[in-house]
């Protein structure tokens, strides 16, 4: 297993935080308002934060025209369709289960990784995935049989996890020989005109001015999410194995599950319980280190 130092342990703990938080905020973000336009702001607040500070880091911005087309596909894998499709389920959704969906990415991962990348997948990872796709049935099931929700955002959410896990396995594979903060800075830029765009065509006709805790959920995605979270998780994911951020993406939905219940008042029904547990157990069979092999004796 990968030894984290102590100052990435710091970050995986931050990075756990802000990003387990931010589901029920998101939530109060897009309540009354147009989700769209609710990221291209936080977007748009948090791209000069995040270039400030490649400044004061003395990090070059410039990337070599021969990798800009391996930049957009990092960009459409990694954040495109992460942002446009969670943005939009989480409306329907309590942030709880969106955050459980969400973060069946390490399980898609996983899947990707043995399908196309080569990667040995354990006989324990495939009970993981079993496990994890009772926990997506059991809350699917839930939002057909109670009509409390929309089984679309129920899919939107799968499509993001599965596309930020390709786009998750193609970052630590990247030939880019850049610095990851000027790849975060352009893929941000990028997604900040993406969303801005989509915001505009879909959305123009139903602008208002954010109320004061919607400006609140603003500022926090703008300065922890955009500006902070996702450059740290682009950071592990491109220098550090999978297996070094387990803890953590264990412990976002978690996170998310339980402080919306108990800032939004979300009611937590069995399926809910369930599929925490599913989920959890399924990203700890995928990426719980192995035992190694005992030595041959003689």
């Amino acid at each position: 297993m990968h030894a984290l130092s102590r100052q990435q342990l710091i970050l995986l703990v931050l990075l756990t935080l802000v990003w387990g938080l931010n589901w029920p905020i998101m939530k109060i973000g897009v309540t009354g308002f147009p989700p769209l336009s609710f990221r291209s702001i936080c977007m748009w607040l948090g791209l000069p934060v995040l270039g400030l500070f490649l400044v004061w880091r003395k990090v070059p911005f410039r990337i070599d025209r021969v990798h800009w087309r391996e930049l957009a596909v990092l960009t459409v894998t990694n954040m495109f369709f992460w942002h446009t499709l969670a943005i939009l389920a989480i409306q329907s959704l309590s942030s709880g289960r969106a955050a459980i969906l969400g973060y069946t990415m390490p399980v898609f991962s996983a899947l990707l990784g043995a399908a196309w990348f080569g990667q040995r997948l354990a006989g324990r990872a495939w009970f993981g995935v079993a496990a994890a796709a009772l926990g997506v049935v059991l809350l699917l099931w839930h939002e057909v049989s109670t009509l409390s929700g929309r089984p679309l955002g129920v899919f939107m959410m799968l499509v993001a996890a599965a596309t930020w896990a390709l786009g998750t396995q193609l970052m630590r594979r990247t030939r880019i020989a850049h610095p990851t903060l000027a790849i975060s800075f352009w893929m941000t830029v990028a997604t900040t005109l993406w969303m801005t765009l989509l915001a505009v065509v879909f959305e123009r006709g139903v602008w208002t001015l954010p109320s004061a805790p919607i400006w609140g959920a603003i500022v926090y995605n703008a300065i922890g999410v955009f500006a902070f979270a996702q450059v740290v998780w682009l950071m592990l994911a491109r220098d550090l194995p999978p297996i070094a951020s387990t803890l953590s993406v264990m412990l976002i939905p978690v996170l998310g599950v339980f402080s919306g219940a108990w800032w939004l008042g979300e009611v937590l029904h069995w399926q809910d319980w369930t599929a925490v547990v599913l989920v959890m157990l399924a990203i700890a069979t995928v990426l719980w280190p192995a035992r190694p092999a005992s030595p041959a004796l003689g």
